[in-house]
């Protein structure tokens, strides 16, 4: 395949007839875009093809009052007299690239993964630029779809790699499809079940909250030894966020790690008492929700106010990235730490370049959703496709590849005979001199 932006652009255009075309999984020989004064029969004379062939490779030139614009992409068949299978000789060592997921317009989960796979082609456009030859293939896997008729598809069990699916039921046949084809899996998002243990060919980019808040404690716990620290109670009944602190305060104890717990309804004098005036305080709030935030903010606010001297500082959660447009100033002020496995910034001239590039080729903005799913897409391709190329059938997530624009990766092996795990993890820290850094462990 040939430009893959472009190609992506259609999709764009063509939103409605996306899930046809990657169930098919086609093979097209490349995109035109049109230019001024052009017309079917022209494009199809220049590229050996008959009307009817371009016509039929591109559906909505068959609707009465069509129009060919400027501007527009269509899609360039193989002529008839030479088959879609046949590829061009430099492609004969592509490397082949299998995606599986809810590519539609239906709802938000295809919305998004179109989103991602977009992403993806972009990075596969820059692969291009430096040599690489890749060979990608798209099926629309919604959540209804029946996984066994898709894998059944025309050149899917000669994938070297395979990215997908979204869904947790369809883990379990198309990991045993990418076992006995010895295709590799990349498990790009949330899902539950166990397949990575048994299947040595899974990267699974997904981290469990228990998996993630375990190290996220292990790190905590070391990083801030010498900190008083002061759990608060939010009362909030639908919190999940014990996944978090009651790990966290068995750790503290192990280790002699002073502890106090205060309640968000607490006195003020109640309140400051779970405090030291000694030790810097590190605060963890038992929930992620905006509203409790902002009480135990103005909580803070009023501490520090009647005791300036008091050193602290506050550890969030990953949710609260979302609400730093609105809280930047006292989370620096607060000296906040964040766990996460991604970063956006927006600020970033790298990231800026990619969104400019996005926007012109797709014309719209990416979604506002944390983390950015085109990114995500770029960030994984770039990873894998890399790691692939440089390595084969023998990777197995040992990339020192710090390019990442949002979404860095770092696989370990869960046990012998399993697959590769994610287990990157970094700390986002608003400095108090209103800087950011990034911690990365």
């Amino acid at each position: 395949m040939k430009r893959f932006a472009r190609c992506l652009l259609l999709i764009a255009l063509l939103f409605a007839g996306l899930g046809a075309m990657a169930q098919g999984g086609k093979k097209w020989r490349e995109m035109h875009k049109v230019k001024k004064s052009e017309t079917i029969y022209g494009i199809a004379r220049d590229y050996g093809l008959t009307v009817d062939e371009l016509v039929k490779a591109n559906p909505d030139m068959g609707v009465p009052g069509y129009t060919l614009k400027k501007g527009d992409y269509i899609f360039i068949p193989y002529p008839s007299s030479q088959p879609s299978q046949a590829a061009p000789k430099a492609q004969a060592s592509a490397l082949k690239v299998g995606v599986l997921l809810p590519l539609h317009n239906v709802d938000g989960d295809g919305r998004r993964m179109v989103e991602y796979y977009r992403g993806m082609l972009m990075a596969c456009e820059d692969l291009k630029k430096e040599g690489r030859s890749i060979d990608i293939q798209a099926w629309n896997v919604p959540i209804d779809a029946d996984i066994y008729r898709t894998l059944v598809k025309e050149g899917l069990d000669k994938r070297d790699v395979i990215f997908g699916p979204l869904y947790s039921k369809q883990v379990k046949p198309l990991s045993f499809f990418a076992k006995d084809n010895g295709i590799k899996l990349v498990i790009p998002f949330s899902i539950t079940g166990d397949d990575v243990d048994s299947n040595p060919g899974i990267f699974q980019v997904y981290q469990s909250p228990e998996d993630f808040y375990g190290r996220v404690a292990d790190h905590f716990a070391y990083r801030f030894k010498d900190y008083n620290v002061v759990v608060i109670d939010c009362n909030d009944k639908t919190s999940d966020k014990g996944v978090f602190t009651f790990p966290l305060r068995k750790k503290l104890a192990d280790k002699g790690v002073s502890c106090n717990v205060t309640n968000l309804n607490s006195s003020q004098a109640v309140f400051a008492a779970a405090f030291s005036a000694v030790k810097p305080n590190m605060v963890v709030l038992n929930t992620s929700r905006s509203p409790e935030l902002n009480a135990v903010l103005a909580l803070l606010d009023e501490l520090t106010g009647s005791h300036p001297s008091l050193k602290v500082s506050l550890f969030g959660y990953t949710e609260w990235l979302m609400y730093v447009k609105y809280n930047l100033d006292r989370f620096c002020k607060y000296d906040t730490y964040i766990p996460t496995t991604f970063y956006y910034n927006e600020y970033s001239s790298r990231v800026r370049a990619f969104e400019q590039r996005y926007r012109a080729a797709f014309r719209c903005e990416m979604m506002d959703y944390l983390p950015r799913f085109a990114i995500t897409g770029y960030d994984h391709a770039m990873f894998f496709l890399r790691g692939l190329f440089a390595q084969g059938k023998r990777f197995t997530g040992e990339l020192e590849d710090k390019r990442a624009l949002q979404t860095p990766l770092r696989f370990a092996r869960t046990k012998a005979g399993g697959g590769l795990r994610n287990q990157a993890l970094q700390f986002v820290h608003y400095n108090t001199d209103k800087s950011i850094s990034i911690i990365n462990f």
